[in-house]
């Protein structure tokens, strides 16, 4: 029985759900939104919100922390892949430390929302979008929507009343 066990396991063993955590994280740190299932979003909003509160002390240690957690070991890397992956790394623990946490100084926690989808067509998996809550932008309208700004400005002159 799993009683009081609150880690979701999304059919994964420990290392690979970890890992894909931390790469949700990554991108979610980068891109500031992300979609994703909705056990997916779950399972990782802890795991942003505890990277946010390591970023907003900001000592040394607390970076070497957050760059553990999200899996980068410079001893791993291979030397072809080692100016990309480490550049990448870098990049993101710098927005973390500098631009996303102390967004959020004042703020004493629920840093992320989760913003329910619908469903996927392949495999009906419910989705979301996981993002920041301070750091919105605006969702891109629709392929063959009209634009707003557009309709707006465009307007035919009415005619008055009694002349034709």
């Amino acid at each position: 029985m799993r009683h009081l066990k609150r880690t979701a396991k999304l059919g994964r063993t420990g290392s690979h759900r970890n890992a894909m955590l931390a790469n949700l994280v990554c991108s979610l740190i980068e891109h500031k939104r992300v979609t994703t299932t909705l056990a997916k979003a779950k399972a990782a909003r802890p795991v942003a919100e505890k990277m946010v509160t390591l970023g907003k002390s900001g000592t040394i240690h607390d970076r070497r922390i957050a760059t553990a957690h999200l899996k980068y070991n410079p001893r791993r890397v291979q030397k072809t892949k080692a100016l990309t992956k480490k550049a990448r790394q870098n990049d993101v623990i710098r927005i973390l430390f500098d631009e996303i946490a102390p967004s959020f100084k004042e703020r004493r926690g629920g840093y992320t929302r989760i913003v329910k989808l619908n469903q996927r067509q392949g495999d009906a998996a419910d989705l979301a979008i996981l993002e920041w809550v301070d750091f919105t932008a605006p969702i891109a309208p629709a392929p063959g929507a009209k634009p707003e700004a557009a309709s707006e400005t465009v307007a035919a002159p009415q005619a008055e009343p009694g002349k034709a």
